[in-house]
């Protein structure tokens, strides 16, 4: 007979947190991958790869929220856990949503600011990797904190080459249409990195409950 240890049960919070934003991470790397390597790879590929770990994202969210709801002690606020679930499946929803934009709009050649972009994406969401386990210790969670400036930082940058970004199409684009899908690309690379300054606030608001 299997024992149910009352910690473990606990624990699988944290672990399915850290899987979350771990597979948005991966999401990232291959984001950026398919945009910086776009005329050296299988784009179909690397873009159903993309499908593939937002799906499993999915299955993630799913089972943290299945476990909430027949979870009565949760090892920090039951909101919290929800909260974080949520934001890290909406990173790599975002995350989809450039890459099949960059698909479905048959993009000829990725711009240089769609690589910036998507390498913002990769390095914010190592920090939200880094920073989420902090969450696990009681002991020592206000270290989260240093990540939490980082992660800030780099939302500010995504948002400055958003906006640098726009601004180059409507000075130097001239088909409207053109304009509408790189506009939409931009944008949902840009909220993928707001999404990970949502987890960062959370993460804050945790550090403080507990510091």
């Amino acid at each position: 007979m299997v024992s149910l240890n009352p910690f473990r049960r606990e624990e699988v919070f944290f672990d399915l947190l850290e899987e979350g934003i771990g597979n948005a991470s991966d999401g990232a790397k291959a984001l950026f991958m398919l945009v910086k390597d776009w005329d050296s790879i299988d784009v179909k590929k690397e873009a159903d790869h993309i499908i593939d770990l937002e799906h499993k994202g999915d299955d993630i969210y799913h089972s943290i929220a299945a476990r909430l709801h027949r979870t009565f002690v949760t090892p920090i606020d039951h909101e919290d856990i929800a909260l974080l679930g949520n934001a890290i499946d909406d990173i790599m929803d975002f995350i989809l949503g450039a890459s099949q934009s960059l698909i479905n709009y048959k993009i000829a050649h990725p711009t240089p600011q769609s690589i910036r972009l998507a390498s913002v994406v990769v390095e914010i969401t190592h920090e939200v990797e880094i920073a989420v386990p902090y969450i696990r210790r009681k002991k020592g969670i206000e270290g989260v904190l240093e990540y939490c400036v980082e992660i800030n930082r780099l939302e500010n940058e995504a948002d400055n080459i958003l906006h640098s970004a726009v601004a180059d199409l409507f000075d130097n684009v001239t088909d409207a249409i053109e304009l509408i899908k790189w506009r939409e690309i931009y944008e949902h690379m840009e909220s993928a990195t707001d999404r990970c300054e949502d987890v960062a606030n959370i993460l804050e608001g945790v550090a403080l409950k507990y510091a």
